[in-house]
């Protein structure tokens, strides 16, 4: 969401399930946000797009379903940038894809940008405090594992350990 904007995305569209989380991603770069557990929330992306769907889709939780919204949200030419970590299969339905000259590209977390990432942090364009939601000392790691991993109870999206 912060970083879409800089490379030059007129509109950013936040999917999640979580209210918390698509509030955190308006306040970092998204123009719209859509709640996916609500009736209707593909026609939501539709019109956002004027019916044509999204130019790229980036599935960024690694679970089958969100990868299957993002082939299904796609426009016809556009990719799906698959970063979330699978755990389990996923359907890729080629038939359909390949008519519509889909393009999906996929790999591990790779640190090639970490230094624009870093200047731009530091330049004060890109809101990486806002990420952090949970702060905790080193020595309270147990604690902050726990937080982490009752997100959706704690709100937690970035834990932040210091000495």
């Amino acid at each position: 969401m912060a970083t879409a904007g800089l490379h030059g995305a007129a509109q950013v569209v936040a999917i999640d399930l979580d209210e918390n989380r698509l509030e955190l991603a308006r306040q970092v770069g998204a123009t719209a946000a859509v709640n996916s557990g609500h009736e209707g929330w593909a026609d939501r992306v539709r019109d956002l797009t004027d019916g044509h769907g999204v130019d790229v889709a980036v599935e960024a939780v690694g679970i089958p379903v969100t990868f299957g919204m993002c082939t299904a949200m796609v426009r016809p030419g556009g990719s799906v940038a698959n970063v979330g970590v699978h755990g389990a299969p996923v359907q890729l339905d080629l038939q359909d894809l390949w008519i519509q000259n889909i393009s999906i590209s996929m790999g591990l977390v790779n640190t090639t940008s970490l230094g624009m990432l870093l200047k731009l942090v530091a330049a004060g364009r890109l809101p990486a405090e806002a990420f952090v939601t949970h702060r905790f000392a080193l020595d309270d790691i147990g604690s902050a594992y726990e937080t982490f991993g009752d997100a959706a109870r704690t709100h937690a999206v970035k834990v932040l350990l210091s000495r």
